[in-house]
């Protein structure tokens, strides 16, 4: 580890916000990234006639278990639980329901209030909605993290180009960067999302197509400083290569101004597409989605805990990422060097 990434390293720790909010998202992150193991209507663990059985894992057919359906099991079914426990027994998750099982055993109108068995309540389809906040933290963080991330990758490559090279690549690639960033992303996601039907691979995709600009205009300027220090100098008269000389000298030094802002575009990711979501241009119906809850709470305004709960879990992890980026930040600024 150089001297300077360590150094940082050890300014991000004494941070202590940053560093505690960078503790509990990782754990929330590890948490959703273990949903299945969490809250599930099916077992995690089935011992029967003397063998184990994972039904997280691998779908069964009622006939394993002595049934007479060749579909799969319904563990929830009392008669499969009778046949089950007469021989063996179940492991459950910690919440018996999945993201799309209903709970068929309210006794009235949904969304129904929290209690013992729904600990945030129901939606308005009788859904858990503590386990649709799992699902769907873990599928906007990881579409998010992977957005993010593609973003970030073709952002530093655009940018390593236009500053290292300069003169006519980078007039030609600022004016380009003008022109996307006159565009309104948001509202041009939207129209072209609504011409194709509903795939997490379009989406990501077409916010990729507006999201990449984001580190541009910062590793273009950390290249044009450095390509006139005297150590790139000399590296080009013994004859090093452009590319070379990119991607061994001077982009590890671009990157570390570069990686504050990872944090800061992931928070504003998940908040575009949670945006999407509760317009209706984002995920497919059947995903689990912080956005689509909060649309949930909006048409059932009689229903508070499900602007409670959709508020409080999004503000949450977007504010955790809001200070773990000003830590990452802080620590990474070169005044503090």
């Amino acid at each position: 580890m150089s001297p300077v990434l360590h150094a940082a390293l050890q300014r991000f720790k004494r941070n202590r916000l940053g560093f505690f909010c960078t503790i509990i998202f990782l754990i929330i992150f590890v948490l959703s990234l273990g949903a299945e193991w969490i809250a599930n209507d099916k077992p995690l663990v089935v011992r029967y006639q003397q063998q184990y059985y994972f039904p997280v894992l691998q779908q069964y057919p009622e006939t394993q278990f002595g049934g007479v359906f060749e579909t799969e099991a319904d563990y929830k079914d009392p008669v499969v639980q009778q046949l089950i426990t007469a021989q063996g027994w179940m492991l459950w998750p910690v919440i018996r329901y999945s993201y799309q099982s209903p709970n068929l055993a309210l006794d009235g109108a949904v969304p129904s209030a929290p209690s013992r068995e729904n600990w945030l309540g129901t939606d308005d389809q009788g859904r858990d909605v503590l386990t649709r906040i799992l699902y769907g933290l873990r599928v906007s963080l990881l579409f998010s993290l992977a957005l993010t991330l593609s973003a970030a990758s073709l952002g530093v490559l655009v940018g390593a180009i236009q500053g290292y090279f300069g003169g006519w690549v980078d007039l030609l690639g600022q004016r380009i960067l003008e022109v996307w960033g006159g565009l309104p992303s948001l509202f041009v996601v939207m129209i072209v999302v609504s011409m194709f039907s509903p795939n997490i691979y379009w989406l990501f995709l077409i916010m990729l197509f507006f999201g990449w600009p984001a580190l541009v205009g910062l590793v273009r300027a950390e290249f044009l400083k450095s390509r006139q220090l005297d150590y790139v100098k000399a590296a080009q008269l013994l004859g090093v290569g452009h590319w070379r000389m990119i991607w061994r000298h001077i982009l590890p030094n671009a990157l570390t101004s570069s990686l504050s802002q990872i944090p800061l575009m992931l928070t504003a990711n998940v908040t575009a597409l949670t945006a999407l979501d509760y317009l209706g241009y984002g995920l497919p119906p059947d995903a689990a989605s912080l956005g689509e809850l909060l649309l949930q709470a909006k048409n059932n305004l009689d229903a508070p805990w499900l602007a409670i709960a959709s508020f409080v879990s999004l503000a949450l992890v977007l504010s955790l990422l809001i200070y773990m980026g000003e830590a990452i930040r802080d620590a990474f600024d070169p005044r503090r060097q």
